[in-house]
């Protein structure tokens, strides 16, 4: 039985993913840090469709936070072998000129510093010379990393930006250990993560603008994460899929 780790797991594309992953025959940690309620609702899905999963509280941004989210992840399900680092926050729309650092440092706290305690850990407990069982890590990076996101988010898209650079350089850290790390690049997708920027119709006012001519689902975007995470993609590390709609 494989165990994953789904960071931010309790809405939008974490939960998909999570929902996914158990359809799929994991064994699901979801990671939440403010909303229990809705972490609770995932996992009772899980449970009622003759599924394992467990919700695990902490802050990603927080070094023991992570390592404690790992230790509840590990209890209640055993070791892991995979790592969903979706866990991440925006801001609302704003030019640079008038985006403060007290937003900055909180974004980059979260979305960069964050992924990059989540697969520090997860590198730590699946590395075969560590004692783990090898295994594979998967960071939700943004197409915001490549377009720049100008008027709008450029400090959510420099930090997914160096999401970007840690799929690359872990991977090839992690290649002798057993271990693959890939990313996912979501566009313009129907969550709440827009709401939380001030523009709760923002997916699918903008989705429209695309060459498939639709904002996407979180379903869509999870699919690739399942593709990533499982022995389909034995040969894929370092690697990029760009759920997007051809943005």
């Amino acid at each position: 039985m494989h165990s994953v780790l789904v960071t931010g797991g309790s809405r939008g594309i974490g939960r998909a993913t999570a929902l996914l992953a158990a359809a799929k025959g994991w064994s699901v940690a979801v990671n939440y840090v403010g909303n229990a309620g809705a972490a609770e609702d995932v996992v009772t899905e899980i449970t009622a469709a003759g599924g394992k999963a467990a919700a695990v509280r902490g802050d990603v941004a927080d070094e023991a936070d992570v390592v404690a989210i790992y230790d509840a992840a590990e209890r209640e399900l055993g070791p892991l072998t995979g790592v969903v680092a979706n866990a991440g926050i925006v801001a609302p729309s704003r030019p640079l000129v008038e985006i403060g650092l007290d937003r900055m440092r909180r974004i980059f706290e979260v979305n960069t510093i964050g992924a990059y305690l989540t697969a520090r850990e997860a590198a730590r407990r699946l590395a075969k010379s560590r004692g783990g069982p090898g295994g594979s890590i998967v960071l939700v990076s943004s197409m915001a990393a490549r377009l720049g996101s100008p008027f709008e988010y450029v400090d959510y898209a420099g930090s997914k930006a160096a999401v970007d650079t840690l799929t690359i350089g872990l991977a090839k850290e992690m290649g002798g250990e057993g271990v693959r790390v890939n990313a996912v690049r979501p566009g313009l997708i129907e969550t709440e993560i827009h709401a939380s920027g001030g523009q709760p119709d923002r997916a699918r006012r903008l989705g429209v603008g695309s060459p498939l001519g639709r904002a996407g689902r979180a379903e869509e975007v999870a699919e690739a994460i399942l593709w990533l995470l499982g022995d389909a993609s034995s040969y894929v590390t370092g690697g990029f899929i760009d759920v997007s709609g051809g943005r």
